[in-house]
């Protein structure tokens, strides 16, 4: 993050740190792989594929976002930082996102650095949380390349908001694919391993669900976006997070 807000000031925009979102989840997997391997914890096999399973959602989120990064500022964080980085200054940048996101990196990481220095209990577990994985990842990245392909048409030739594929059932679905890759990963790295490590690390994907929805994603997102009526019109009868069949 100090890397990150170095970039940020060089650039005048806070909106990188989304870019190291990603990276910076991967490095904390790849750091407690390290660690777990040294402990010699005894399911070495599991703690690499989490590891190699946060690396392929959080590299490609980044390469993403990295893709269809302008060069201007995101709306939600000068609404966050109360105004544009260069009247508000690096202070209360770094205060308000970067050891924010630092801290944010090290909680939602919980499931990785504690369950690779612990034992594998409940095996069934570590296949139902890669087959959610599996299932936010199709959602986040599919969700994601349907919204591309819709911006990459001229705006004459596309409808005002998009409203097909997985965004017929959901208004969000890459972050409901984000919140499902994450609970996905708390079954296969922490409850796994018992109830005990499974209580104590559950506050990461609660967390991570907490930013998505109602921090610094979905709903904040949404207060610029229903200004526009025909968005109005598609949050009637679309589910904001959850897909559900669209309402009439």
């Amino acid at each position: 993050m100090t890397i990150t807000a170095l970039v940020a000031r060089h650039q005048g925009r806070v909106v990188v740190v989304d870019v190291a979102w990603g990276v910076a989840l991967t490095l904390a997997g790849v750091a407690s792989a390290v660690v777990g391997t040294a402990a010699d914890s005894g399911h070495l096999g599991v703690t690499w594929v989490v590891t190699a399973a946060v690396g392929v959602w959080g590299l490609r989120l980044s390469l993403h976002i990295h893709r269809r990064s302008h060069s201007g500022e995101d709306p939600r964080y000068e609404a966050m930082l109360g105004g544009p980085l260069a009247e508000v200054g690096m202070g209360v940048a770094v205060r308000k996102v970067f050891l924010v996101q630092g801290a944010a990196v090290c909680l939602v990481a919980l499931p990785l650095t504690i369950g690779a220095v612990t034992d594998v209990a409940w095996w069934p577990l570590v296949y139902v949380g890669l087959a959610l994985w599996a299932v936010g990842l199709f959602f986040e990245s599919v969700g994601d390349a349907q919204l591309a392909a819709y911006r990459a048409k001229p705006r004459d030739q596309r409808p005002p908001v998009i409203d097909t594929g997985l965004w017929r059932y959901t208004r969000h679905p890459n972050y409901f694919g984000d919140a499902c890759v994450w609970w996905g990963l708390w079954l296969a790295a922490a409850l796994a391993n018992g109830w005990v490590v499974g209580l104590a690390t559950v506050v990461a994907p609660a967390a991570m669900t907490y930013f998505l929805v109602w921090a610094t994603g979905a709903k904040l997102l949404e207060q610029t976006m229903m200004q526009r009526p025909a968005y109005r019109d598609y949050a009637a009868r679309t589910s904001m997070f959850v897909p559900m069949p669209p309402r009439h």
